[in-house]
């Protein structure tokens, strides 16, 4: 009988919770953070939106090796008191469903609203234009200059004659 690796199974069973999660909303003493940067050993540096200075957090065990969290994340955490850098655990790593179900319960927070892409979206109804002309040229591939040139002596030489 061939058994699957302990750290597959449980990473199997926490994507299943994250995946079935009925969207609870924060508790009172957990709050909504957004990770700024990851200091290593498992600890994220975020922000919140009553706090203005920064701080800690740790991942717990039963996330290591199994969830990633990069810049710019959302958190749900739960402040912890035996730290004094480290004031706060991760409760949830919170995906772009979350954040609809928290906006629509009206508890997410003003500081993280997304603004750029509300006007982003008002500017596309506004202006109808092609997507190839928002694009930047290809710094990969040498400009051909040389069709340009051509083109130019083709219209010179029909304008003497």
């Amino acid at each position: 009988m061939h058994r699957s690796h302990p750290s597959i199974s449980r990473r199997k069973h926490l994507m299943n919770e994250m995946m079935k999660d009925d969207y609870e909303l924060p508790t009172e003493n957990q709050q909504i953070a957004r990770v700024i940067s990851s200091r290593g050993n498992n600890l994220h540096e975020v922000e919140t939106p009553k706090v203005e200075e920064n701080f800690l957090v740790s991942m717990p065990n039963k996330f290591r090796k199994s969830m990633w969290v990069k810049r710019g994340d959302f958190l749900l955490i739960e402040p912890i008191e035996e730290g004094d850098k480290v004031k706060a655990e991760i409760c949830k790593i919170l995906t772009p469903e979350h954040i609809k179900e928290y906006t629509k319960a009206g508890i997410w927070p003003d500081k993280f609203a997304k603004k750029p892409a509300l006007e982003e979206s008002s500017n596309k109804n506004q202006e109808d234009s092609d997507f190839e002309d928002d694009l930047l040229p290809n710094t990969n591939r040498p400009v051909n200059q040389e069709s340009s040139d051509e083109e130019e002596d083709d219209e010179t030489s029909s304008d003497e004659d």
